[in-house]
Formats: C-alpha cells, sequence, structure tokens
C-alpha cells in the first residue's frame, strides 16, 4: 500500500485524502460508481476502504438467554399470527410439505426452507390459543404442535389449548406471556387484561385504537412491570443500524427534511383481503370481534377486510406509517413532533371503507429543526424509499442505503472540485440480498420485503426480522427474571 504521504499531483491519492473525503466513511458492501470508476482511473491504487467497519455493522445475532422454557399464548391466529408462529420456529406440517415439493425445483423455496429449518431454537412452547374464527384457532392448535420441529414426526410435540375468550387465556396457569396479533382495536383491552395477570406482552402494531388507550397501556405496563414490546420489526433491519451510524458520523451535514411513503396498487395491499368460504354466523363469534368498537351486523367483509373501516383499524397511519416512522425514529431519536397535519380521501377504491386510501401528513420538529413527510397511496406502485436530505448529502433508504453527496455541499465541496467525489452519484452504498428481493413475486411481500419487513442480514445470513424481534423479547423477559 503507498504511503499517507502519496501526492495527488502524481496521479494518486493517499489513503489519507480519500478517507478524508469520505468523512472518515467506513465503508461496507458496494461502492458507488463514482468512487469506482474515480479508482479505476487512477490505476486501482490500494486504498483500504474498509476501516472501522466493526463501528457500523449490527454484531450478529444475539444468543437466546438460557432459561426455563417460555409458555406462549396466542390471541389472534390469522395470517400475521401465523407468520408470528413461523418466526418462533411452528409451521403447520401443510406448508412444510408444500415448501419441501417447491423446494425440489426452485432453489428460491430450497433456501427459504433450509432458512426456517436452520432457525435458532427459542426455547418456547405454544400452550394456548385463541382465535373468534374456529377455523384459524383449529389451525393454529395443529401449528403449536410442532410436529416437524419435534424431530419426531410420528407424535405431536405438545398439542395447545384453545381458549374461546382472550379472558381465559390470559387468566391460564400455564401461560407465561401472551401475542397479540388481533385488529387494531382489541389490542389495548387483550394486553391490559394480560398485564393485571402478570403475563408478558408482544403486541401487534399500532400500539392503541385511541389516544385514551395509548395513555392506559402505558400506565399499566409500567405498574405491573411486565416486559412489553410493540410489533416493529423494522427496527431489526441492517440498513438501518448502517444508517444511523453513517448519520452520527456527521455524513450527511445538517438534516432539514425527510421523506417516507407507501405505494400499493392491487387489492390485497388495499386491504381487500379473500374471504373464506368456511366463515359464517356459527363459525365465527361476532360479538367478541367487535369488542369495543361500535356494534354493526355480522358482515364477512368487515371481519376479513376489517382494515377498511374506522371501527376496527386505524388506518394508512397505524397500519403502513407507523413502520415508516418507527425507522426514522429509531434512526434519528425524532420523539413527539411539535404539530402534526393530515389530508387525504377515499379516491380509488369505493368499496364501503371509511378509511383513506391516499393519505398525507407533514410533522414539524422546530427543536431539531426539521419536518418529516408522509404520502401514501394504494393505487399506485411507483416505487420510492425513506429519502433523509442533509446539507451535504442525503441518504435513500429502504432495504438497501445510498449516500449521495448534494453537488452544493459544504463538507464535501473541496473533493467534489478535485473530483474525488462526483455529485448524484452515490459515495457509499449497501445493497444486501438483492437477489432474494427480486425472486418475491407477490406484490404484497415484495413491498414488505423491500421495506425490511420481512428479513434482514447478520454475518451475511438471511435472518428474519421477526424472529429477531420475539428473540429480543423473550431475551428479555428471561433477563427480567435473573434480576
Amino acid at each position: 500500500m503507498n504511503s499517507d504521504k502519496t501526492s495527488n499531483k502524481a496521479g494518486k491519492i493517499s489513503r489519507r485524502d480519500l478517507l478524508a473525503g469520505l468523512a472518515s466513511l467506513p465503508v461496507l458492501g458496494l461502492l458507488g460508481y463514482g468512487l469506482v470508476h474515480h479508482l479505476t482511473e487512477r490505476k486501482r491504487h490500494n486504498v483500504n476502504l474498509l476501516d472501522n467497519t466493526d463501528s457500523i455493522i449490527p454484531k450478529g445475532i444475539p444468543p437466546v438467554v438460557a432459561g426455563e422454557t417460555m409458555r406462549i399464548g396466542i390471541v389472534g391466529c390469522g395470517s400475521r399470527g401465523h407468520y408470528l408462529l413461523k418466526a418462533l420456529g411452528f409451521l403447520h406440517p401443510d406448508r412444510i410439505d408444500e415448501y419441501r415439493q417447491r423446494a425440489r425445483n426452485d432453489k428460491f423455496w430450497k433456501d427459504y426452507l433450509d432458512e426456517f429449518l436452520s432457525q435458532d431454537n427459542l426455547n418456547v412452547r405454544i400452550t394456548a390459543v385463541c382465535d373468534v374464527f374456529d377455523k384459524n384457532a383449529k389451525r393454529a392448535l395443529e401449528i403449536g404442535a410442532n410436529i416437524y420441529r419435534s424431530g419426531n414426526e410420528e407424535a405431536m410435540d405438545s398439542v395447545p389449548q384453545r381458549y374461546l375468550t382472550y379472558h381465559e387465556l390470559v387468566a391460564a396457569a400455564d401461560v407465561d406471556a401472551i401475542i397479540v396479533a388481533t385488529p387494531d382495536h382489541l389490542h389495548v383491552p387483550i394486553a391490559l387484561e394480560a398485564a393485571k395477570h402478570g403475563k408478558h406482552v408482544y403486541c401487534e402494531k399500532p400500539l392503541s385504537w385511541t389516544v385514551a388507550e395509548t395513555f392506559e397501556i402505558r400506565k399499566v405496563v409500567k405498574n405491573t412491570g411486565i416486559v412489553f414490546q410493540l410489533g416493529h420489526q423494522g427496527r431489526q433491519t441492517e440498513s438501518y443500524h448502517i444508517a444511523k451510524s453513517l448519520i452520527n458520523k456527521q455524513v450527511t451535514g445538517k438534516i432539514s427534511l425527510l421523506e417516507v411513503c407507501t405505494n400499493r396498487n392491487d387489492p390485497n395491499g388495499a386491504w381487500v383481503y379473500d374471504i373464506d368460504p368456511d366463515a359464517n354466523e356459527q363459525t365465527i363469534d361476532w360479538k367478541q370481534f367487535i369488542g369495543p368498537a361500535p356494534w354493526h351486523e355480522f358482515s364477512l367483509e368487515r371481519f376479513f377486510r376489517w382494515r377498511c373501516w374506522w371501527d376496527y383499524s386505524t388506518g394508512l397511519s397505524g397500519d403502513l406509517f407507523t413502520h415508516e416512522y418507527d425507522a426514522l425514529n429509531q434512526i434519528l431519536d425524532l420523539g413527539i413532533p411539535n404539530s402534526a397535519v393530515a389530508s387525504g380521501g377515499i379516491y380509488f377504491f369505493n368499496d364501503g371503507r371509511t378509511v383513506p386510501d391516499v393519505l398525507n401528513m407533514a410533522f414539524e420538529y422546530p427543536e431539531k429543526k426539521l419536518t418529516l413527510l408522509y404520502s401514501a397511496t394504494l393505487a399506485s406502485e411507483k416505487k420510492r424509499g425513506k429519502v433523509i436530505m442533509g446539507h451535504d448529502a442525503y441518504i435513500e433508504l429502504d432495504e438497501t442505503l445510498l449516500v449521495i453527496a448534494d453537488p452544493k455541499s459544504t463538507r464535501y465541496k473541496e473533493k467534489i472540485e478535485q473530483g474525488i467525489i462526483e455529485p448524484h452519484k452515490p459515495i457509499f452504498s449497501y445493497v444486501p440480498g438483492q437477489d432474494r428481493v427480486d425472486a418475491i413475486t407477490a406484490p404484497t411481500e415484495k413491498y414488505f420485503a423491500s421495506r425490511g419487513l420481512l428479513y434482514t442480514y447478520r454475518d451475511g445470513k438471511t435472518v428474519d426480522t421477526t424472529h429477531l424481534h420475539l428473540r429480543e423479547w423473550l431475551n428479555c423477559i428471561l433477563l427480567n427474571k435473573g434480576t
């Protein structure tokens, strides 16, 4: 390697100069085109660009804390409930057989199955399930038996018990902690009941259905001392950790504007979910589903497509913006805004819903001297990511990450003039698992994958973000027991 004292006039870039030009930015993954091109033109000058990468790379996967087997009850066993069970290591035998069949001719499915089967054992048992739809509850019982993961496909590992109401489930002696994966309007009532029985809670987002509930659940969790975790699994995404480290290193300069978005363009993405042919008034406990919501006569549309009505849902803000906000809050420690305004309407899906399918929101943070903008549509799939705009550079962020210098940057002015940094071309990029994202064809799954909500990467391996998030919750419970 050439000495730091090597002169640029000799047609070479010193290690010190280049690192200074990158604001001491450690490089992970692929270099932006501008730097690669420049280094090539400089006859591939050998510069070590990997200094201090340890400071921005998440340190692998934390081990599972040793302790007694955790006994879990799950309330809400629909599609998200099933995904949470999978993240814990529980998958229906039919689904395993399906994956094995697909894996014979498709590497994507082989890798998907291998990832599940090699997923760490979190040392949990599913001891209780509750769902107001009989079919969902029955399938959850079969998933909870965990036939394949038990190592004995001839006999069930353990069969959970079904409870007809969440009140009975949270009072059960063989339940240490519960998972809440119900419609939004039932989150807080179930979590409150669980906390009063001393049961730890993992609750899907959003936290609450009303503002009053937010304060109530916060008070009860603090008073009871339970371990409560909200289902913002996106905060396990590796690129978010990297973005936080880069911003802490002042790579972007003063940040003044943040933009996040939602773009979908199919009925499923707009919550027009399929209606199960086995669903009817005899197989659904409608009264329990309604709970604290305004009474409405039995409706299969409302039951399966509940996100379309304010009676049970928090709409785009609580279902999708919540993930975008959580990511930026994690990276920038935003906190509560000084003011917020919102507008929108039902401009495409005129199907009787009450929540908007187009939404715009603006949040002001005068103390931080920045604004956060959110815009969403369920009728256009134009790809947009999160953008963090600074005076010296901006970050484009989803499951990938790009840092691009601003042509009017003060920090990089000299390096831009010297041609070391090229405006509008990445000076840093992180592009993990692009092939895996491209392999996903279902629009909604691809949307979640692009947001880092399905998986992330640790030590070069694909890892389910929900698995990591549940592991964190379980570790907190076990550590809390040990204190």
